[in-house]
C-alpha cells in the first residue's frame, strides 16, 4: 500500500485549502497533483508530508496512520521548487546531509553518496558547490539528497518550476526514467498539463479544494468527468451548442456549452456534406504542428489544429473560405472558469 488519503480537509480562515478530499496512491506509482494556482494541490502535498496537519481526516503512508507523525518519523523525502540546498556545502556534502544526520557509518555514506552520484548523472561534479552547478544540475543535487536516505515516499513540489522550457523538458524525461530505476512512490505537484501527462502514471485534476478526476493521461485526456477538467486539460473550444457547426452532426446538443478539441475538427477545401464555412483568419507555425484560427459565419472564432502534412495538403491562406466540421465533441451541463 502506498499513499491513502481520508476524508482530509484543511482551512486557513476563511479559505478551504482542501476539502473532504480521498485519494489512494498505489505502492511504487508516479502520481501528478494537477490544477490552477488555488486548486488545493501543493496544501495537499504538505499534508501528506507533515508539513501541515489536517483540520479533518486522515493520512496513511504504507499502511500506517500518519496523520499526526513528525515529518521525520514519515520517512518522506521532499523537494522543493528552489532546490533549498545547503550553499556552503559541496554536492556530495549535501547529498551526504540526511545520512550524516542519522549518524550512519561513514562508509555507508560515502558508497551511498557515490551510488547516487551516478544514478543522477553527476559523476565527477561531487566537489562543486551548489553555485558552480546549472539549475538543473542543482535540482538533481536535490532530488539525490532525498533519496539518500532511502525513503518510503518522495514528494516533489513543482520541481522544475524554476527551469527555463528546454532544461524542464530534459529533466521531465530524466525523471520518468528515474523513477522506473528506483520504483519509489512519487507524488509531484505542478500546473502544467504537458508536464503530468507526460510524466505520471495517473493524474489527479484539482479544483477548489476538491478532486475533480482521478485518472491515467489518456484517461483524463479522452474522458474528461467535468467541464473543468476538459477546459483545463490540453486546449479546447467551448461553443454554444446552438452552433451551426454542430446541426446535423448527431451530437448531444441538450447543454448549453460544447467542448471541442482543435485536433477534432476536419477541414476541407470544397463542401463536405454537413459541413459549415469558416474563414481562415490567420495561421501559426508550431512546428510539430500548425494552428489555424477559423471565423464562423455568425463571427464565432475557433482554433484548429493540423499536422503538417494535411497542412501541406490543403494549402491553406489567410482569409480563404474552407468547409469545417466537428469530429468529436463532449457536453457538459456547467462549464467552471480556469
Amino acid at each position: 500500500m502506498g499513499i491513502h488519503v481520508e476524508n482530509v480537509s484543511k482551512q486557513f480562515g476563511s479559505f478551504k485549502a482542501v476539502e473532504d478530499v480521498s485519494l489512494e496512491i498505489k505502492s511504487g506509482s508516479l502520481v501528478a497533483l494537477l490544477g490552477p494556482s488555488g486548486s488545493g494541490k501543493s496544501t495537499l502535498l504538505r499534508l501528506i508530508a507533515g508539513l501541515e496537519l489536517p483540520d479533518r481526516g486522515k493520512i496513511w503512508l504504507t499502511g500506517e496512520d500518519a496523520t499526526y507523525r513528525s515529518v521525520q518519523e514519515r520517512n518522506i523525502g521532499f523537494v522543493f521548487q528552489h532546490y533549498a540546498l545547503f550553499k556552503h556545502l559541496s554536492v556530495r556534502k549535501n547529498i551526504a546531509f540526511g545520512l550524516e544526520i542519522r549518524q550512519a557509518p561513514k562508509a555507508k555514506v560515502k558508497a551511498r553518496v557515490e551510488e547516487l552520484l551516478e544514478l543522477v548523472q553527476l559523476q565527477g561534479l561531487g566537489d562543486r558547490y551548489p553555485s558552480q552547478l546549472s539549475g538543473g544540475q542543482r535540482q538533481r543535487v536535490a532530488l539525490a539528497r532525498s533519496l539518500a536516505v532511502e525513503p518510503k515516499v518522495l514528494l516533489l513540489d513543482e520541481p522544475f518550476g524554476a527551469l527555463d522550457a528546454k532544461v524542464r523538458k530534459d529533466l521531465r524525461a530524466w525523471l520518468r526514467r528515474l523513477h522506473d530505476e528506483v520504483h519509489v512512490t512519487t507524488v509531484f505537484v505542478t500546473h502544467d498539463q504537458e508536464e503530468a501527462m507526460e510524466v505520471a502514471d495517473e493524474i489527479v485534476v484539482m479544483n477548489k479544494g476538491v478532486v475533480e478526476q482521478v485518472g491515467t493521461p489518456a484517461e483524463i485526456y479522452d474522458s474528461p468527468a467535468s467541464a473543468f477538467v476538459m477546459g483545463f486539460i490540453g486546449p479546447v473550444n467551448v461553443l454554444p451548442s446552438s452552433s451551426k457547426i454542430f446541426q446535423k452532426t448527431g451530437f448531444d446538443t441538450t447543454q448549453e456549452q460544447m467542448f471541442l478539441r482543435p485536433q477534432d475538427i476536419l477541414i476541407e477545401k470544397q463542401p463536405n456534406g454537413n459541413g459549415v464555412t469558416a474563414t481562415v483568419s490567420r495561421i501559426i507555425h508550431l512546428g510539430w504542428e500548425i494552428q489555424a484560427e477559423l471565423t464562423l459565419d455568425d463571427g464565432q472564432i475557433i482554433m484548429a489544429h493540423l499536422t503538417r502534412e494535411r497542412f501541406d495538403e490543403l494549402q491553406l491562406q489567410p482569409q480563404q473560405k474552407v468547409y469545417i466540421k466537428p469530429k468529436d465533441a463532449k457536453a457538459f451541463p456547467l462549464y467552471y472558469s480556469i
